[in-house]
């Protein structure tokens, strides 16, 4: 389609453009032919509102298909599957006349407490980031475009329209923004969302820093950014960071300012029309793509995918033995109990913006009935109602007892209640209803083959995972969760998930228990680099279960592995993957990096590259993990930029965090790095640097008269180098001469400085 210039346009409706018609919509220009383009909620499914809209998924949305959310998605670690997953979102979306579909949503998970958990992939960027970027793939190659949200470090829901959050460069740049950068440099994403909060003081709606110098002048991003829903606090400024696009509408209020910063010089017109050009180039995009998908729907096909998408979500925590077998798979023929609220009314998706209307909706009892060859029994168990009578708990409990008693096997279904996790308030704790646990030991008591079935959008701590022979952890399943949990109860899929966040015994060992949600709207990220599994494996803690833990009705056994540096600099790792057991089944790979004695502060390990394999009984095959030399950097605050340190790196293959199969070392060349000298700059920092350090032991020599410090009255064996080491360039001066040689001026250090930053002096 062709669409008017810019120079047709209005100074108003370049300004119209950049702010919202309505909930949904864009704004039309119709008077040169620009149409309006529908934008509306993802991630995980269409929901588009019939009538008037509002953001938080109060009124009706039309029927789609509801694909587990990201919480179960991301514990697939299958990046074709979320490819999959994205093109039958833009196909739906198409069909729909949608424009944009609002996610993925990539933020960190740095709290288990945070509300909206259930809408992003993992505690870590590299996951969040590859798996990121294959559902943007996936939509875009339908005509729609994605948008990445929410950009950035938007990682609780209280106070969440003003919080700030305080984190240093180095973990903003290496956990908080990485995952955004990975997507938006390997699919560029046709939309970015910028997130509500601030970030070190600043809205993330109006920080030129986010938006422009890091989003697009670093990370190359060519689309355009709009605002969360409500996300702008002044417009004038945020326009002139790089926000794009207003929405919902203001009714034209933030329109008239734009015009009249215009008029008044305050904002140039140039970056009113870079904004506007924007839009158009959205709108271009759009109406060039209409019609890529047309109906009717294929609801069946749809449903199916998202069946087998949930079942690939589906993480095997345990599966012990109990009178000599394991207790999963299940027989189908087996007397079973299945108890528990969840299993007849599923909790299959989060509260709030992203909640789906879906074309239909399995339970896992009706689906369990289906598959068993006899009768299976079901009692509710407990209540998930707010206020239940004392009488009405003991009761249920009574009967889901009687029922447990009389079967070979009691299927238990557990979970957070919907009313607990929503977008828009945090959790208070990691706990399951007293009411749920009290159930379970129950159960416990009069039958030991019991299975926990979870449905929860964050993790849950697990007092009783010692006591319960098999758990899985269901997350959020979509509308075919209830199908995918019988799949994986009877073994007719192998479960293959495997956690993309730590499950930790108590909320007090999380990494910002202290720090979440902070106080009068900042919130201190205290713990830096050390979020998730870097956090307890740097502390040596003990963990429920592990990231990356997940099992399998087979066994994979590992080979040695195998690293090389790549014409293009990465490092390619092989191991071969033997299934060593007697069903066919799905290993996910982890590829993790350290680098002992690194001069920088590092987690014990880092994820740097994962990959699956399927492999039939006795099969092996070669698994190659590709470790990206840029994610081997670490941010260096001296010189504001990505610096990867040279050495030898340690590199681990293996089945989690804490299940290392093989090992092996590769020496990688590090970058040049020359930090700029300053009075500042301590003694051992000068001496290591190639330029000042042969100029300052020169200058130390004379210092010291040809001598050393030996003739010290320091105690024998004091270092007195490391002594010195921490001195300021600008004060050595103030030692005089230590070996009654010349005394260093406070000229020589300036000419040692100026030399050493190439006649660029830095005080």
């Amino acid at each position: 389609m062709t669409l008017p210039a810019l120079a047709d346009l209005t100074l108003e409706e370049k300004a119209a453009l950049t702010s919202g018609a309505s909930f949904w919509f864009t704004e039309a220009v119709e008077r040169v032919g620009i149409p309006p383009v529908m934008l509306t909620d993802g991630p995980h499914g269409l929901r588009k509102q019939a009538g008037s809209g509002d953001h938080l998924g109060i009124g009706d949305s039309v029927p789609a298909t509801c694909f587990p959310p990201a919480v179960g998605l991301g514990s697939s670690w299958d990046v074709g599957l979320l490819r999959r997953v994205g093109e039958a979102l833009g196909v739906e979306a198409s069909i729909e006349n949608v424009g944009v579909l609002l996610g993925p949503g990539v933020n960190i998970k740095r709290s288990p407490l945070c509300g909206r958990n259930f809408e992003y992939f993992s505690e870590d960027p590299i996951v969040s980031g590859e798996l990121g970027a294959a559902i943007v793939r996936g939509i875009q190659s339908q005509g729609v475009g994605a948008s990445l949200k929410h950009f950035a470090a938007n990682n609780q829901e209280e106070d969440r329209m003003r919080a700030s959050s305080d984190v240093d460069a180095r973990p903003l740049r290496e956990i908080y923004l990485r995952g955004f950068q990975r997507v938006v440099e390997d699919a560029q994403p046709w939309t970015v969302m910028c997130s509500y909060n601030r970030i070190n003081g600043v809205y993330a709606s109006e920080d030129p820093w986010l938006l422009t110098s890091v989003l697009r002048d670093e990370w190359g991003f060519e689309g355009l950014v709009v605002s969360d829903w409500g996300a702008v606090n002044e417009r004038v400024a945020g326009i002139a960071a790089g926000l794009d696009l207003e929405m919902p509408s203001s009714g034209g209020i933030t329109d008239a300012q734009i015009v009249r910063a215009v008029t008044d010089g305050v904002l140039p017109e140039s970056v009113l029309d870079t904004a506007a050009g924007r839009v158009i180039d959205l709108v271009r995009k759009v109406t060039d793509a209409a019609g890529t998908a047309t109906g009717p729907l294929d609801v069946d096909a749809h449903h199916a995918l998202a069946r087998d998408a949930a079942a690939r979500s589906i993480v095997l925590l345990k599966n012990d033995s109990v009178e000599g077998a394991p207790v999963l798979p299940l027989a189908k023929d087996a007397r079973l109990a299945v108890i528990g609220e969840f299993a007849a009314a599923p909790r299959y998706q989060g509260a709030g913006s992203s909640m789906i209307n879906p074309t239909r909706l399995d339970t896992a009892l009706d689906a369990i009935r289906q598959a068993a060859s006899s009768e299976v029994a079901f009692s509710r168990g407990f209540s998930t109602a707010v206020d239940v009578a004392q009488e009405e708990e003991v009761s249920l409990r009574t009967e889901a007892v009687a029922v447990a008693a009389a079967a070979e096997v009691a299927v238990v279904f557990l979970g957070v209640p919907a009313r607990l996790e929503s977008e828009g308030y945090d959790r208070d704790d990691i706990d399951l209803p007293v009411n749920q646990l009290a159930l379970l030991e129950a159960v416990l008591a009069v039958n030991p083959r019991t299975v926990v079935v979870l449905s929860n959008g964050g993790v849950v701590a697990l007092p009783f995972a010692e006591a319960v022979p098999a758990i899985l952890e269901g997350w959020l399943l979509g509308q075919a969760g209830g199908g995918a949990t019988a799949d994986i109860l009877f073994g007719d899929v192998n479960p293959s998930a495997k956690l993309t966040e730590t499950i930790p015994l108590r909320l007090e060992d999380t990494p910002a228990f202290l720090d979440f949600p902070g106080e009068f709207s900042h919130v201190r990220y205290s713990e830096g680099l050390f979020v998730g599994y870097r956090w307890y494996d740097a502390r040596r803690m003990p963990v429920a279960f592990p990231f990356g833990h997940g099992l399998s009705y087979t066994t994979f056994t590992y080979g040695d592995c195998f690293a090389a540096i790549t014409p293009s600099g990465d490092v390619e790792v092989r191991v071969t993957v033997t299934n060593s057991g007697s069903r066919a089944g799905r290993e996910v790979v982890q590829g993790y990096t350290a680098l002992p004695g690194s001069a920088i502060q590092r987690a014990p390990r880092e994820l740097k590259a994962f990959a699956s394999v399927e492999l039939d009984p006795g099969e092996t095959r070669e698994v190659v993990l590709a470790v990206r030399r840029s994610d081997l950097a670490y941010w260096d605050r001296r010189v504001d930029g990505w610096v990867v340190e040279g050495g030898r790196y340690a590199v681990e293959v293996g089945a989690s965090s804490r299940d290392i199969r093989s090992r092996t070392v590769i020496d990688i060349a590090g970058d040049d790095l020359v930090v700029p000298v300053s009075r500042s700059t301590s003694l051992g920092e000068a001496l290591r640097h190639p330029i000042a350090g042969p100029l300052l032991q020169q200058a130390m020599g004379r210092m010291m008269g040809g001598g050393d410090a030996s003739g010290s009255i320091m105690p024998e064996g004091v270092d007195m180098m490391r002594i010195l080491e921490a001195f300021p360039l600008g004060r050595i001066g103030l030692m005089g001469a230590l070996g009654g040689g010349d005394p260093v001026t406070t000229e020589d250090i300036d000419r040692l400085i100026d030399a050493a930053n190439g006649g660029a002096p830095t005080r």
